[in-house]
Formats: structure tokens, C-alpha cells, sequence
């Protein structure tokens, strides 16, 4: 992320810009490396203290996805908390990612400011769909893979309100590792790092709905057989993503809410 590239995008459609920004103006020209590290959590703060709140679409969409990295997080820290649940072998992966969305909780907070929902109550055996999840690896595993593609699903269908704003490209950096998440969520279940079809790599027929659409061979207008009549089905379908509405993304994670 080039933090300048943004305020200077955002000037064009605000030449007050930095009139708003004030004396945080001659902080921007005194960063350095070290703080453009830590700028994408600070962005948030500056901005919506620059302009007073945040915009009310974009403030959505950012909640709906704190809602999302907030089921997450607590789903790995109770799975890490739960005693000879998660196998040596695979704990130090679960525990790395149990950090990411820990700071993705915090980011989307910080960017959202007293626009913040809430953390909710969640029932992670999903209304008894999942009652050993948190004392049968296996589910637990399965659980955790329909959660992160749901979640990278999820992202990619919101990008589009997020376009001609910075937020996107903060939102996309959320949305890479929640794919590579995923990978390794599947890979450790046996499965491959990508989606095949809409079959989901075994999971349980209650998480169908988080594949809906998956099976899809037409892209951009181009249909299977303009990519290469050698070509499977399956092969088609799984070099592609396909997102995930903002309603089907409410009814996959309604049955987690307590």
C-alpha cells in the first residue's frame, strides 16, 4: 500500500484534504518506512477523525465484515483453548491464524471508530449442526474450512461498494490471507488449496450453501468451450472464484449467531 498514492487520490475528489487533515499534514511527510508499516491501522483513525464519520455505505461494509473476522477469531481461540483438540502438527498454523484475524478484528474497530458493531454472542455448533466442534478435530477442521472460504467469498462480493475509496485496497490486503487461510485450512484436511465444483472437499452437507455457485464455467462472457474444449468442467470451475452475497452470506452465518 502506498500511502501517499491514497491521500493523493483522495485529494482529486477533495482538494480540502489536507486542510481537514490539519497538523497530521506534516506527520504524512515525516513517515518512514517503519511508520508506513504500521499506517494501515492508523488510517482508519485519521481519516475519520479528518472528516468527522466515516461514510455510511462504506461503514457497512466494513461492519459486515467485522462481523465475519469476529466469528473467526473467537472460533480459533476457543478451538485453541480447547485442551488435545488441535494436533501438534497442525497448532502453530491455527495459532498464526488465530493472530491474523485477532488483528483484523482490531483494524476493522480502529477503522470504523464508534461506528463499531458490537462483538455478538455466537453458537459455533451452528443450532446443533456442529455439537462436537470444539472436541472432534475433524470438525473442528471442516467448521474452520467452511468459515474461511466463506469469508474469502465474502470479500470479493463487497468489493464493489468499496470501489473509488482507499478502503479497497485495505480490504483486499484482508481478502489475500483469508485465501491463503483457506489453503491451508484445506490442505491439512486433505483437500486441494482451491475449491473443486461446489462439493466444498467434504464437508458437511449443511455448509452446501457456502458453495453455491462454484461450479461455474462461464467467465466474463466466455463460456467453457472458449477456454479450451480439453478442459473439464471441473477444471474450468476451480480456476475461478465466485463471490458471495452480502444475503447469502447472512443466512450462512445467521445459524453462528446466539
Amino acid at each position: 500500500m502506498n500511502l501517499f498514492n491514497i491521500i493523493r487520490d483522495i485529494e482529486q475528489v477533495d482538494p480540502e484534504v489536507y486542510e481537514r487533515l490539519n497538523s497530521r499534514r506534516s506527520a504524512f511527510g515525516m513517515l518512514g518506512k517503519a511508520a508506513l508499516a504500521a499506517a494501515p491501522l492508523a488510517l482508519g483513525s485519521v481519516f475519520q477523525k479528518a472528516y468527522g464519520k466515516t461514510n455510511d455505505a462504506v461503514s457497512d461494509v466494513l461492519n459486515f465484515a467485522l462481523l465475519l473476522e469476529y466469528l473467526e477469531s473467537e472460533f480459533y481461540q476457543l478451538g485453541l483453548a480447547a485442551a488435545g483438540l488441535i494436533p501438534a502438527a497442525n497448532r502453530a498454523g491455527f495459532a498464526q491464524i488465530s493472530k491474523h484475524e485477532a488483528q483484523h478484528v482490531a483494524f476493522l474497530k480502529e477503522a470504523l471508530g464508534m461506528a463499531a458493531i458490537a462483538k455478538p454472542e455466537f453458537d459455533f455448533t451452528a443450532k446443533g449442526n456442529f455439537n462436537d466442534v470444539f472436541t472432534n478435530y475433524g470438525t473442528f477442521a471442516a467448521v474452520a474450512q467452511v468459515l474461511e472460504d466463506t469469508g474469502v467469498r465474502a470479500y470479493k462480493g463487497q468489493a464493489g461498494s468499496l470501489l473509488g475509496t482507499d478502503v479497497l485496497t485495505l480490504a483486499l490486503q484482508i481478502h489475500s490471507v483469508e485465501a491463503r487461510h483457506a489453503s491451508f485450512v484445506r490442505r491439512i484436511r486433505g483437500q486441494k488449496g482451491w475449491i473443486v465444483g461446489n462439493d466444498g472437499g467434504a464437508v458437511p452437507a449443511v455448509a452446501a450453501a457456502n458453495y453455491a455457485g462454484e461450479d461455474n464455467t462461464a467467465q466474463g462472457g466466455l463460456d467453457k468451450a472458449m477456454f479450451a474444449a480439453a478442459y473439464s468442467d471441473a477444471t474450468v470451475s476451480e480456476a475461478f472464484d465466485e463471490i458471495l452475497t452480502r444475503e447469502q452470506v447472512i443466512a450462512i452465518a445467521t445459524p453462528f449467531l446466539a
